[in-house]
């Protein structure tokens, strides 16, 4: 972990950079992939299955014994668990609902919304180093609960062509029908082209790596919807003299051993604690399966020190983290200084943990800074609203001479016709 003592402002930037492919080689690796799915279908995610994920299948289709297998392996403890979780998310997601509200702008004239479900969606749900089965609760519930009609779930296989039998257990009992062994970027070419087997989607759902995030943005540019670019998971972490740097450093390392390309920071007030927090670090990394890994995104991650409150709100607010942890005494009033992140976990009692399983939020995402401009997935994620509007005749005779006067100014006199006509 590098650190830092109260750097510049002008330093930030280059700080807020999050570790990366180089981008000409992962624009075109991607770029392939998507042709060839394109091209190719099912002949082409049968061949970067067998290239990627050294498995060779006779069906992409995951078949109903397999699933109801995987069901029977589970111990009835996960099971209690997942099921738990998925309550959560479930009553948190449901509470997003909307009632159709009908506004009268002016004597005659109403106007409303009302929300409609996307139709076909698909869900990605990472499966290599580390099976997200977790993930399927986060996107099969929403869309549920939005009336989507079809749900389609694709994931990576292992070296035995099987599915994580929890990811499997999560799909059955939140209704999703389709699941498919087809992961990384070919399985969002799948998604947005449709092929044989795997059926073409409206909208696209889910974090994954670097490639699985091109290939998102690629075929958003091609006119697909995704819910937002997801990629490798991040966490910044502030802490004060309060915070306990045990748990300080477990939270950075609950991050850390997602991928080697996960970025966690720490913004400290002194440089007392980012050592405290480094040596506790080091204690915890002996104990984690995913030592290597988690070496590995340490190598890129941060401790800065800025001793000013208000200095580390910016950087926080500049950095727009993915997930943002205040285990600081003041951390509710920090909290509402915070305009740029995905997700806010308060006090020392809120690991992180908690909204990647099972508080009841969602954990899909804004990355690498997108917290900006984009907020996580939620129900309404799922839906796409339509505006409405109602005339009276005495409704557009109170509101004709202003539609007339600026379609005319437009010189769009056609426009202006159609409610002279009526009149």
């Amino acid at each position: 972990m590098k650190i830092l003592i109260e750097p510049g402002r002008a330093q930030w930037p280059a700080l807020c950079q999050r570790p990366q492919l180089e981008t000409d080689f992962l624009d075109g690796t991607v770029r392939n992939i998507l042709t060839r799915v394109k091209q190719s279908g099912d002949a082409a995610l049968h061949e970067f299955n067998l290239h990627f994920d050294k498995v060779n299948l006779t069906s992409l289709l995951v078949p109903q014994a397999e699933i109801t297998e995987a069901t029977e392996s589970i111990t009835d403890e996960l099971k209690a668990a997942i099921k738990q979780a998925a309550q959560n998310i479930q009553k948190f997601h449901a509470a997003q609902k909307r009632e159709v509200s009908k506004i009268e702008t002016m004597p005659g004239v109403v106007c409303w919304r009302k929300a409609v479900p996307i139709q076909k969606v698909g869900i990605y749900v990472p499966g290599g180093s580390a099976p997200l089965f977790s993930t399927v609760l986060m996107l099969a519930i929403p869309a549920a609960l939005a009336g989507c009609e079809e749900v389609v779930l694709c994931t990576p296989p292992d070296k035995q062509g099987k599915i994580n039998p929890a990811i499997l257990f999560a799909a059955q009992i939140t209704g999703v029908k389709k699941v498919f062994k087809v992961g990384g970027a070919q399985a969002i070419g799948a998604l947005a082209y449709g092929t044989e087997s795997i059926p073409q989607v409206s909208k696209i759902f889910g974090p994954g790596n670097q490639y699985v995030t091109k290939a998102k943005q690629l075929v958003n540019t091609e006119g697909l919807a995704i819910d937002m670019p997801a990629g490798p998971s991040e966490v910044l972490v502030l802490a004060d003299n309060s915070a306990n740097p045990v748990h300080v450093a477990a939270d950075l390392l609950s991050q850390a051993e997602h991928g080697g390309d996960s970025q966690v920071v720490l913004v400290a007030s002194e440089k007392k604690l980012v050592d405290e927090v480094i040596n506790h670090i080091q204690q915890q990394l002996e104990r984690l399966p995913r030592k290597s890994i988690a070496q590995e995104a340490l190598r890129n991650s941060l401790g800065i020190v800025l001793e000013s409150t208000q200095s580390q709100i910016d950087f926080i607010n500049q950095y727009a983290p993915e997930h943002l942890i205040l285990n600081t005494s003041g951390c509710d009033v920090i909290a509402d200084q915070i305009m740029n992140a995905g997700s806010i976990f308060l006090g020392p009692y809120s690991p992180e943990s908690v909204g990647d399983y099972a508080s009841g939020t969602n954990h899909t995402l804004p990355t690498a800074g997108y917290a900006k401009a984009y907020g996580g997935v939620s129900l309404e994620s799922f839906t796409k609203y339509i505006t409405i509007q109602k005339l009276s005749p005495n409704g557009l005779a109170n509101i004709a001479n202003t539609v007339i006067a600026m379609a005319e100014a437009e010189q769009l006199q056609g426009h202006a016709n159609a409610v002279k006509v009526r009149l």
